[in-house]
Formats: structure tokens, sequence, C-alpha cells
């Protein structure tokens, strides 16, 4: 009995991360590889006679150097050097206008894989899953959790980043933990190649995808006014988008999201009761920014001990300094009497009328705020490579080889995301207190 419940489970779990899955699902969604058919055999295995599968993960992609042919290959499409990610044809979107055959938007973060041409017939639906596996990025981060905190809720906004961090912090030590591989290709077109060196399960797309909006609702409703349905089916679409966005881009199977999701909520039932614990602990207790900073660092180093360097070890160290920063600055504020918490009498907030005013005076605090933030990031930047190097007595002449080294990376993300935290929650209020924007 129980040896028939264990089969049964483990090809539930092997026909669940079959890539032929995502493969169905692109098709079905108009993306379509350039590789001829006959590539593969009548079950839907790659034949390897003509090329390697590109796992995207694991150890054989984190050995896979960019070579000379790839070289060649980018040199011959015409594509830059990635930072913007032109398609073959120079169209910065990624889409060509006739549906001619693209690249991925991005090259890959660690071999700088530009990646294999393929077709999008669909571009509504490309836009459409771009924007949702944006929602999981960088730049919605340092756009998204500011925004709300100078023009929304600097409550709601202190513990979200927290459910963040957890949650990230959590997922990517499980990947490493476990070190599955990426959707093979091909089957798999990889719309993304930019996240294709690290490893697969769970999706951190989903687990964020996941807690980000469904904490935001349950820390919003009862304090703001708002209806019901309107904030939970928000909540449920941005999760869905997210989610199914990572299949689109050919990044997760089928299995890597159901377990990104159920992960997402499992921390949040266990860690949810102790946000308010936690928050008046970082802004009240005397000691609270030493054992913010000691906390976030151990967590850090601890991580960097479960694999080989990636791209996932800066991410991991980079969340971590961006909740220390913003911990740090809950503190700071607490003490200055700076963004003060309305009083319970208050509750629940009233969402204020839309005017021209009232937007024109958000989109200002947010362009001048990012300006800030974008500003002492790249100062940070300049400054902690070259000193970081200089300490542990690595060549800081080649950035990306010196950022390989944990003890040049770690203090890098730590101390140059600490302070865009740090700046974002009090730099920046503090400036707008000071000349009548907040």
């Amino acid at each position: 009995m129980a040896g028939g419940l264990k089969a049964g489970f483990v090809r539930l779990m092997n026909y669940l991360q079959d890539p032929q899955h995502v493969a169905r699902f692109q098709r079905l969604c108009g993306v379509r590889g350039t590789e001829p058919r006959d590539r593969f055999i009548s079950n839907g295995v790659p034949n390897t006679r003509h090329g390697d599968v590109q796992n995207g993960g694991g150890d054989a992609t984190r050995r896979r150097t960019a070579g000379a042919d790839s070289d060649r290959e980018k040199r011959n499409n015409g594509v830059a050097n990635g930072a913007a990610g032109e398609s073959v044809n120079g169209n910065k979107n990624g889409v060509d206008a006739q549906g001619s055959a693209v690249k991925p938007m991005r090259r890959n973060s660690l071999t700088g894989d530009v990646g294999q041409e393929f077709i999008i017939e669909n571009k509504f639906l490309f836009y459409l899953f771009t924007l949702g596996t944006e929602l999981g990025n960088e730049l919605f981060y340092i756009s998204f959790f500011p925004f709300f905190m100078w023009n929304v809720d600097a409550y709601v906004s202190r513990r979200l980043v927290v459910v963040w961090v957890w949650v990230m912090y959590l997922g990517q030590c499980t990947k490493d933990v476990i070190r599955w591989p990426r959707p093979a290709s091909p089957p798999v077109v990889k719309v993304e190649m930019f996240y294709n060196s690290e490893y697969s399960m769970p999706s951190t797309h989903a687990m964020s995808g996941t807690a980000i909006p469904l904490s935001l609702f349950l820390l919003t409703y009862g304090r703001w006014e708002y209806p019901l349905l309107l904030g939970l089916s928000l909540a449920i679409s941005w999760c869905v988008l997210v989610c199914l966005s990572r299949i689109y881009m050919g990044m997760h199977s089928i299995l890597d999201i159901i377990a990104g999701f159920l992960y997402s909520l499992l921390i949040l039932v266990v860690f949810s009761p102790a946000l308010d614990i936690i928050d008046t602990f970082n802004r009240t207790h005397p000691y609270a920014p030493l054992i913010i900073i000691s906390l976030h660092v151990g967590l850090g180093l601890f991580s960097f001990t479960l694999d080989t360097w990636s791209t996932s070890r800066g991410d991991t160290a980079q969340i971590l300094g961006s909740g220390a920063g913003i911990a740090l600055a809950s503190h700071v504020n607490y003490c200055l009497g700076l963004l003060p918490d309305p009083p319970a009498s208050m509750l629940p907030l009233q969402p204020p009328s839309f005017t021209l005013t009232l937007i024109g005076l958000c989109l200002l605090r947010f362009l001048l705020g990012v300006i800030i933030l974008l500003a002492s990031r790249a100062v940070m930047k300049a400054l902690t490579i070259p000193l970081v190097c200089r300490l542990f007595g690595i060549p800081s002449n080649d950035v990306r080889k010196a950022r390989q080294h944990m003890e040049v990376e770690l203090p890098y993300r730590y101390i140059v995301y600490g302070t865009v935290g740090l700046n974002a929650l009090f730099l920046v209020p503090f400036l707008f207190a000071q000349v009548g924007l907040m």
C-alpha cells in the first residue's frame, strides 16, 4: 500500500516536471522555436545527434562559458552588449514587427550567453507575460517598495519588506539545496536567459508573486477602506500572472511553480504572526541595529556555503542587504519621529481623492526619490568593489571575475543595497520633509 502510494507520488512529480508541458504551453501562447522538428524523436525527447540539450541550470550550466562560437553568433546577428538586449534585427523590445526570429531581451547574467532564436506569434501575450515576470525582478522591487513607502503607507511597506526577505531568502537557499536544473531546451524555448544558470526548484518568482500580493491584501484590508472583492481579485490576478509568466518564459516546470506557490503559503502561515513582534523590535529595541546587521550578515554567510558562486549568491546578499537597510531605517525613523504610524483612532484609512495635484506630487516624490537611490547606488558601487578587492587582495581589473569571490560579492551587495534600503526609508523621506514634500 505504502509502496504504491510512493510510486504514484513519484510518477506525479515526474509528470509535473516534464518539460514537454512547458513547451506545449509556450506553443499554445504563440512561442515557436526555430529548431527543425526532426530534432525530436517520437516521444518528445531531444535527439542529441543534432546538438547538446541546453539544460539551463545546475552544475552543467555553471561550468559552461560563452565561447568563441557564441561571440561570433552575437556579432553576426547584431546583438549589442546586452544591457538593453536588442533582437536580431535591432528591435529593442525583443519582438520584431514582422514576427521574424528574435532572441531573449537580456543575456545570461553568468555566462553572457544570448540564447537561441525564437518566434513570437502572439505579441499581446508576450508583453503581458513579460510584465508578469518583471513583477519578480529587481526593477520592480526598487520601484514598488519605495513608491509605497513615500506615497501610500510606510507601516505596510515595512512589514511587506520583511515578508519579501523571508520568502526570497528561504527560496534561494532551498534552490541551492535541491539543485534541480531549469527545464531542458529543446523542447522548451528559452524566452528569457538572464536567470538561466540558476537552479529551478522552487520558483522564487512564484514565491514572491504569491507572498507579496497576498501579504499586501492581508496587511491593507481593514486598515484601508476598499472593497474586499477588488483587493482579492487584484491579489489573485497578480499571483496567476507571475506564475504563468515563468512557464511562458521557459524558466520553470509546472512542478517548480506549484512548489513555489505552496512553499510561499507555508512561510506566510508560519511567520506572519511574528510580523508585529519583528517590526516593533526593529523600531524600538536599543540593540536592534546591532542584531539586524549581525543577523543579516550571518544569513548571507550561511547561504554562500550552500553552493559555488552563481548569480543567486549575489541576489541573496542583495535581498538581505536591502532588508537590513530598511530595518535600520525604521529604527532611525522611530528615534527621530519621522514617518510616524497613524493612531488607531484614525483607522480605517480613507483612500484620498485622485486629483492632478495628488498625482503630480506622488510622481515628483517618486522621480526625485529614485534619482537619489540610483545616485547613492552608483556611488557605493564605485567605492565598495575596489575597496573590498584591496582589503582581500583580489584583483579588481575584471569586475565580473572579482565578484565571483564570496569575499567580494557578499560585502559589495550587502553594503550597496543596505545603503539603498536605508536611504529609501530614512534619507529620502527626511529630505522630502525638509523641503515640504511629505
